[in-house]
């Protein structure tokens, strides 16, 4: 049973946990989890120093998994300085394997890896394997053991090829294992993860959607004062449900701006309306900047540039929609100082954040609304959605009332069909792939799918093919369909649809959709491809 959980306001003055990386996508699964156990965690890079650890006041520290072995030069190392805090640490995998070794023990290669189910028998008590059998089936991937364990250790667990495969220093409160108990084939690994996290480090259960909504609200509220806020509306759930977390916390101080880039999804200006205006009666800008941005994009076809650019020209028009609302305010006779607009509210998540490149991860894209932003930005961001993965958000936006239809909408790039037209963006591209788009969605409603996948949607690659319709041939564009599974894209499998889903999609979209000869379908996986073409 997890403890009692405190009042939201004792849950604000917790400490996370933190969560080292190591370079792998380990590190974001690992905090998923952490966070289904409601407590609060983050990613830090393995180069944090011990005096920046302890100033974050974390109450536990999880080293996660690595791609390198713990014996290579150079290996990803942590602060040694780290094991001597007191702060109640788990190591996972590398993370077991490292911290064997820093501590004295070794660590090696025996020639005989695990990888996949293996099973598990426990040798000690520990306080992770409360209520453990001492047989069970966990996930393993590694090709190094640890062969000795550091003073004042005790092996803990152990499997066919690997004699330590966990350990623990229990006055230091150090423990280790080698397998994944985060992935779902571990038989209770989440049962592990939640006694360190409540019995080891006496984490409360308090990180909840209502205790995220509360928090954010405060925390607005202290950030902008009464100066006039705007929000960038896309009509996805990102933005859709900042702007709705925004409105609860300073009302009428919101003024909400959809930018028509003429890269929008088909409907989509028309459903940001009526729920924002409509339903939660939220000032409402609506800026038609199609042709405008088609501009800026002509004759581009680098996808960084197309993301850099499409950035720059978003801040620009809100810097006219705030100047806008401040001579307004100023005719109407009205306060300057509640006048000015000098926020800007938007959807960053806590992977945009994560891709948009850090210490611990390669830049994978710049994301308009994180690494695209100009120098000279005249607002100050207000981004209450920066530290939570896609599940969180949409639980958040249940909660505040959102609908149903955008809530559970498939993610949208910020930068629109722009990055789905692989070549020069034009309108006329534009159009065709916005058909072809609301078609797989139609279809993929239709056929059930459409909760089950993490994206499905169409792609443009500018490319001409030779087709044959009736008695002539044609020469016109290709549409690729790009469906994918995930939990929250920080990795992703390609949907298997049914064929005659994929069928139908063919079909519809070759003859309803003029200019598109041929549809192809992406059976490309995250990693080695991205989900979105650029």
């Amino acid at each position: 049973m997890s403890p009692a959980s405190p009042s939201a306001a004792e849950a604000l003055v917790d400490g996370p946990v933190l969560v080292v990386d190591f370079g792998a996508q380990y590190a974001q699964l690992i905090a998923r989890r952490v966070r289904e156990a409601h407590v609060y965690s983050e990613i830090v890079p393995h180069t944090i120093t011990a005096s920046e650890l302890v100033a974050r006041r974390p109450q536990g520290i999880i080293l996660s998994g690595g791609p390198k072995s713990v014996n290579e030069h150079p290996a990803p190392h942590i602060d040694p300085a780290i094991y001597a805090t007191g702060i109640p640490i788990l190591g996972i995998c590398y993370g077991a394997q490292l911290l064997a070794l820093q501590l004295g023990g070794e660590v090696a290669r025996t020639g005989r890896g695990e990888y996949g189910r293996t099973s598990l028998t426990l040798t000690e008590r520990s306080p992770i394997f409360v209520d453990w059998p001492v047989d069970a089936e966990v996930w393993m991937s590694h090709a190094d053991a640890i062969s000795v364990v550091p003073e004042g250790f005790v092996p803990t667990a152990k499997s066919p090829d690997a004699l330590v495969a966990a350990l623990h220093d229990p006055d230091r409160r150090i423990y280790g294992v080698q397998f994944h108990p985060e992935v779902v084939h571990t038989e209770r690994g989440r049962d592990l993860l939640e006694r360190f996290l409540y019995d080891v480090c006496g984490c409360p259960p308090s990180w909840t959607h209502t205790s995220i909504i509360e928090s954010q609200v405060e925390k607005i509220r202290a950030q902008v004062g009464s100066a006039r806020v705007l929000c960038a509306l896309s009509g996805g759930v990102d933005s859709a449900v900042a702007a709705a977390l925004v409105h609860k916390a300073i009302g009428d101080q919101l003024t909400c701006v959809f930018v028509d880039t003429g890269l929008m999804r088909s409907g989509e200006g028309e459903q940001v309306e009526d729920t924002f205006r409509r339903q939660f009666h939220v000032n409402l800008v609506h800026a038609k900047a199609a042709d405008r941005f088609f501009g800026a994009l002509a004759g581009v076809t680098d996808p960084e540039s197309k993301r850099k650019i499409i950035g720059e020209l978003f801040i620009r028009v809100f810097e006219e929609v705030a100047r806008d609302l401040a001579d307004d305010t100023g005719a109407s006779g009205e306060a300057s100082d509640s006048g000015s607009v000098g926020y800007l509210v938007q959807g960053t998540l806590y992977p945009d954040v994560i891709e948009s490149g850090s210490d611990s991860a390669a830049k994978i894209k710049s994301h308009h609304n994180v690494g695209g932003l100009p120098e000279d930005l005249a607002f100050e961001l207000v981004e209450p959605l920066r530290l939570l993965f896609k599940d969180e958000v949409r639980a958040v936006g249940e909660e505040l009332g959102l609908p149903h239809d955008i809530v559970w909408r498939q993610p949208f790039p910020g930068p629109g069909l722009a990055v789905r037209i692989v070549g020069e963006v034009t309108p006329e591209r534009a159009e065709i792939l916005r058909a072809a788009d609301a078609i797989v969605v139609e279809e993929i409603r239709r056929a059930g799918l459409y909760r089950t996948l993490w994206q499905s949607f169409a792609v443009m690659p500018v490319v001409r093919t030779v087709g044959v319709m009736g008695d002539g041939r044609t020469y016109a564009y290709p549409i690729v369909i790009r469906a994918v599974t995930s939990d929250d894209a920080m990795t992703a499998d390609w949907a298997r649809l049914p064929y005659d889903v994929l069928e139908r999609l063919s079909s519809r979209i070759i003859n309803e959709v003029e200019g598109v000869n041929r549809v192809a379908l992406d059976i490309t996986s995250k990693p080695p491809g991205t989900i979105e073409w650029e």
